[in-house]
């Protein structure tokens, strides 16, 4: 079997349906992320704003009762204009998700998921990431004289 790539970031999964969950969690889980889980859009807010800077990824269902995945997008970038939004949905209007896209969203995955597409998508949006803050930590070094 194929290794696929994992990693240790903190995913939060907003989805409301429970075996898409169930399947997402364990899977994530085995391949090393840290992952939160929210039922719906309200609650991916409250979740994203009572950890700041804890949250590497949402892995955003589009289509989901009280708060939908568009409107959550857009809350969750006003609190954070760099947050890290994968959409995700089986049943979506493509201009939907060409706004979310072209307003800052990093990708889009179909449901329902194949567990190689989501690893690999994972480690091309938080790969990148991960280089960038190389620099900054070297910068504090200090080294004796």
């Amino acid at each position: 079997m194929e290794k696929l790539p994992g990693g240790n970031e903190t995913i939060l999964i907003v989805d409301d349906q429970e075996t898409v969950w169930d399947f997402l969690i364990e899977a994530l889980q085995n391949l090393g992320y840290s992952v939160l889980l929210a039922e719906n859009g309200e609650d991916a807010v409250s979740i994203y704003r009572d950890n700041p800077h804890q949250i590497d990824l949402v892995l955003l269902d589009m289509v989901m009762p009280k708060l939908g995945g568009h409107n959550t997008f857009y809350q969750l970038h006003e609190i954070d204009p760099d947050v890290k939004v994968l959409l995700s949905s089986g049943f979506v209007s493509e201009e939907s998700v060409t706004d979310l896209l072209a307003n800052g969203a990093v990708g889009f995955l179909p449901k329902p998921h194949r567990l190689k597409a989501l690893a690999e998508e994972l480690r091309r949006i938080l790969d990148p990431l991960k280089k960038e803050k190389v620099p900054a930590e070297r910068e504090n070094l200090s080294f004796p004289e």
